[in-house]
């Protein structure tokens, strides 16, 4: 994450304030030559362009140096970059996933709205530095005017008559005190926060859609296991049945054998629901109905194993924690924004207006009225009212630190947890897999005995229920490590690294020009 964005240096900023000249006036006697104005307003430029590097409210020193730890908990190296994230699920080895997540990121509802936010934000941005360009409004009119010989200020009626006029208007305010300097700034980092939470929408789908789909993998293997287990138990059924048919056998032991495979085969319904449950939400995340990837995940595949580690010591690369730190600068620059609403404003503002009785007399000197000049507002009493905003302004500076201190705890717990249930499936499966492989010997002897009458049914039924609940335990070991993989990944941020085109509007408007409104439907 790059820390190092900060605003640009402070320039010179003006805004818009109308100002209008209507009336049809004679060439004026002026209270001071044109020279004096011009004067006037090149002093008050100068004094602004002096002024213009002028800021209040505290300035953004950069991210919060917060005391983190040495060590993960499970490794001793220190926190340093030691890799990358850049697509951390082709390391899972399964192309129809790599696809499902292209198609995600391309089509899922929770990024388009991320997507359209950072357009937002990035026309705000665009909104907000109109404010350092002058503003200039021209206006035009013609009128058919006739003064009655009633009116107090008329003698006689007057023939009537067209008069045209026509006005540029102009005013630009000097940022004295950079308050407009301090709302970009504000507008930037509502930019970057943006842009990272889109980022942070990215980590979050990719990692759900790879957890969805480990666990339909792991379902699909349980059912498959199921059904085959209940096949072997269902030889035993029948061997148990020939037994007690010959009278070698009791109906004890026939009864345990029917019901051993019919609880087995009871699992099948759940594992079968949990499968469409998964699935389901898969086509969500696609953008697609419930049933958009059923077809596609009709086959059964193995559960994605990854083959390398990740690197641990990428915190910083958590969107949602760069997202919170550029919430903080812009929480601090918004102070001095607020700040410099109690200083004076000085605005300099124009007028070029011309009438005419003939629109061909408009560019005439004797028709021309100007005016230049600067305006000073001074705030003398609010009722505390100013005070109040900066001290608002404060109170959510102090709120965006918080939340930024407790998204870095939050990133910190997520990967030691993360690390550590990663750690310890990988033992616990090690475990789990010498389990079943001796299972399956002893499942497979105390058979063998059995039909030769060596053994009893007791074992033979005990070995087949434990080699069972040993292969389903492994099966569900590998879908937690992997989901543990998926977890670590979006606790440390990782993500999509292509370019995403958030230029591309959701709604494509048409007809947007003047015309004729259509009768509502």
């Amino acid at each position: 994450m790059d820390f190092s964005r900060l605003m640009p240096p402070y320039v010179f900023v003006a805004s818009p304030l109308p100002f209008a000249n209507e009336a049809p006036l004679p060439k004026p006697a002026p209270l001071r030559s044109p020279r004096s104005r011009a004067g006037l307003a090149c002093a008050a430029l100068l004094l602004g362009t002096t002024l213009a590097g002028c800021a209040v409210g505290p300035d953004y020193a950069g991210p919060p140096q917060l005391a983190l730890p040495s060590h993960w908990s499970t490794s001793t190296a220190p926190h340093r970059d030691t890799g990358k994230l850049d697509r951390w699920w082709l390391r899972l080895r399964d192309p129809l996933l790599n696809r499902l997540i292209e198609q995600a990121v391309e089509a899922n509802p929770d990024v388009a709205k991320a997507k359209a936010v950072v357009r937002e934000a990035r026309a705000t941005l665009q909104q907000t530095a109109a404010g350092l360009f002058p503003s200039v409004s021209g206006s035009a009119s013609v009128t058919d005017n006739k003064t009655s010989g009633t009116s107090a200020s008329a003698v006689a009626d007057t023939a009537p008559y067209t008069l045209h006029q026509g006005s540029f208007d102009s005013s630009w305010e000097f940022d004295l005190f950079g308050g407009t300097q301090r709302s970009i700034e504000a507008a930037v980092g509502g930019q970057q926060s943006a842009e990272e939470d889109l980022r942070n929408s990215l980590v979050t789908l990719i990692g759900d859609v790879a957890a969805y789909y480990v666990d339909a993998r792991g379902y699909q293997a349980r059912i498959a296991l199921a059904r085959q287990t209940s096949v072997s138990q269902r030889d035993t059924e029948k061997l148990t049945r020939s037994k007690y048919e010959a009278g070698s056998g009791n109906a004890v032991d026939l009864a345990k054998a029917t019901a051993q495979a019919a609880s087995t085969e009871a699992n099948v319904p759940t594992y079968r629901a949990a499968l469409a449950a998964d699935i389901h939400r898969l086509g969500i995340l696609l953008g697609r109905p419930p049933d958009g990837v059923a077809s596609l995940m009709a086959r059964s595949a193995p559960v994605p194993a990854p083959r390398m580690p990740l690197p641990a010591d990428l915190l910083m690369s958590r969107p949602d924690l760069a997202s919170a730190e550029r919430k903080l600068a812009q929480a601090t620059a918004r102070i001095g924004q607020a700040e410099a609403d109690r200083y004076p404003a000085v605005s300099l503002t124009g007028s070029v207006g011309t009438s005419a009785i003939r629109a061909g007399d408009l560019a005439k000197y004797s028709s021309l009225s100007w005016s230049v000049g600067p305006s000073i507002t001074v705030p003398v009493f609010d009722a505390g009212k100013r005070l109040a905003t900066v001290r608002i302004a404060e109170a959510q500076r102090d709120q965006a630190f918080a939340t930024f201190h407790s998204t870095l705890l939050t990133a910190l717990e997520d990967v030691e947890n993360a690390l550590v249930s990663l750690s310890r499936e990988r033992v616990r499966a090690t475990k789990l897999s010498e389990a079943a492989r001796n299972y399956r010997e002893a499942a497979r002897l105390s058979r063998s005995l059995f039909e030769s009458g060596s053994a009893s049914f007791i074992d033979v039924l005990d070995a087949e229920r434990s080699l069972y609940s040993a292969e389903d335990s492994l099966i569900q070991s590998k879908v937690s490590a992997a989901k543990y993989y998926i977890a670590l990944a979006k606790a440390l941020g990782g993500g999509w690294s292509d370019p995403v085109d958030v230029s591309r509007p959701i709604i494509a408007d048409t007809n947007t020009g003047p015309h004729l409104r259509e009768a509502q439907k």
